[in-house]
């Protein structure tokens, strides 16, 4: 369950699918990862909004979805930044996240674990006030 009322310190985590959240296994869908579902369950219900970010499309990634359903984990958005969001061409496909998870990354994919325990370094906390960027810009 999608907690609706969110913590001031709430991040926007998009994570990948194939090889992140299950072993790499498209265009089948491989084993649940050790403590993958747990530990975004857990991130979840501390109030972090998660977005699937994923290759799949069609078919493929409605299987993905009802995959993370069956194991509990139901997303704030799919492949959009938010809910409502609509893809025309007129706007970037980037996500706006805070984080992304996947095993793509430079270094590869941190354990789960691990990965937890960063994220709880990572929070934004409340009263922040913003940081000056590489060149003294402000940064939200």
């Amino acid at each position: 369950m999608i907690n609706k009322t969110l913590p001031k310190n709430s991040l926007i985590i998009a994570v990948d699918f194939d090889g992140t959240i299950v072993e790499d296994g498209y265009p089948g869908i491989g084993a649940a990862k050790i403590f993958a579902f747990e530990t975004l369950l857990e991130l979840q219900n501390k109030g972090h909004r998660l977005i699937l970010w994923t290759y799949r499309h069609g078919k493929k990634l409605d299987e993905a979805v009802e995959f993370c359903k069956k194991n509990g984990l139901e997303f704030y958005a799919v492949n959009r930044s938010y809910p409502e969001e609509k893809f025309d061409g007129s706007v970037s496909r980037k996500i706006n996240a805070d984080v992304f998870i996947d095993d793509r990354n430079v270094g590869g994919l941190l354990g789960w674990g691990e990965i937890y325990q960063q994220l709880l370094k990572t929070e934004k906390p409340e009263n922040q006030k913003p940081k000056k960027g590489l060149f003294g810009f402000l940064k939200s």
